[in-house]
């Protein structure tokens, strides 16, 4: 009876692990040895920056830089890393959410799970930019359009906030009166006349511009990704895999769901052509394609922990394959 039960479990990993291989898209691995990459960005220099915990668990994170003009798969187990240190606190957060600003190439880095978003330059260093949010979440939560304007997903929630250093932004001191649970979009302009670091505690959202929480009887989706078209489109995606166009008064317009899922630590970038792109994490395994009529269809599957995602000139995409340890390079079909 073990011995049966041994050769079914031996035939069904290999039916498991040859079906998996059997299925995956038609990708080029571009580079590997990068410990648990989490988000990608192209550079000015159109080099991918990639952003991960690094394997040895003593830094809130590290960024490799991948250059892309060389062809072939790149092993940069010994490539150069910059090291971003904890920062001092009560606990260590970790850098979970990436943006390269157009203008200058810094590097905007925000806390998983805090409050606090970092700019990475190559003449000043690391700096604190903006403090004050509720709950940064990793993933795609960085983004910036082309105006250079940072836009920022965050979370409130009365039970993770205390209403005494949270009196929230002007306008919406009813969100604690209301016990507010619910998205916030910020945008923000990079006026260098703001002294830094940024108290976001108070800063307006551009959504939710209208109550929909209790008090209206709505309730509004939670938010955990935001990309910009280079039209200068907005798109966001709600945690139940709810795809929305953002309008430039901040109204989430529906275009499109996701298949069911639990869809966590999720990034999207935008196409020209207005179609958005879909990494879908560790549960998933997939990456989606979002045409501008709202249909859905899969790009590549069977991946192992898509995380990171991003799209350079030519039209081709790379993706974040955390579990291996590596980057690849997928076909974007015409639309």
């Amino acid at each position: 009876m073990r011995a049966e039960l041994g050769a079914l479990s031996l035939a069904a990993v290999t039916a498991f692990v040859g079906g998996a291989a059997a299925g995956r898209p038609p990708a080029d691995v571009v580079a590997t040895g990068i410990a648990r990459p989490l988000q990608l960005a192209l550079d000015r220099e159109g080099r991918l920056v990639v952003l991960g915990p690094g394997s040895a668990g003593d830094a809130a994170g590290e960024i490799v830089r991948v250059p892309l003009d060389r062809g072939g798969s790149l092993d940069l187990s010994g490539a150069p890393r910059v090291r971003i240190p904890f920062a001092r606190g009560p606990r260590p957060f970790s850098l979970g959410s990436l943006a390269v600003e157009p203008r200058s190439g810094d590097l905007f880095l925000g806390e998983e799970n805090g409050s606090r978003i970092y700019r990475l330059s190559a003449d000043a260093g690391l700096a604190l930019y903006a403090l004050g949010l509720h709950r940064l979440a990793g993933g795609g939560t960085l983004a910036f359009d082309g105006e250079g304007r940072l836009l920022v997903v965050d979370y409130a929630d009365p039970s993770i906030d205390s209403p005494a250093e949270r009196p929230g932004p002007p306008g919406f001191e009813w969100l604690r009166d209301e016990d507010y649970r619910g998205p916030l979009l910020l945008r923000l302009d990079l006026d260098p006349e703001v002294a830094l670091p940024r108290d976001l505690e108070r800063a307006a959202p551009l959504f939710p511009r209208g109550w929909g929480g209790r008090a209206g009887g709505g309730l509004l989706p939670r938010l955990i990704s935001v990309a910009v078209a280079p039209t200068g489109a907005v798109f966001a995606l709600g945690s139940m895999g709810q795809v929305f166009r953002v309008s430039s008064t901040g109204e989430l317009e529906p275009l499109a769901r996701l298949p069911l899922g639990q869809y966590q630590r999720i990034s999207m970038v935008a196409t020209p052509d207005g179609s958005v792109l879909v990494s879908g994490g560790f549960h998933i395994g997939r990456v989606f394609r979002v045409a501008p009529d709202g249909q859905v269809s899969t790009l590549a599957q069977d991946l192992a922990d898509p995380e990171g995602i991003a799209l350079d000139p030519a039209g081709r995409v790379y993706v974040a394959e955390s579990a291996l340890h590596r980057i690849v390079r997928l076909r974007l079909p015409p639309p």
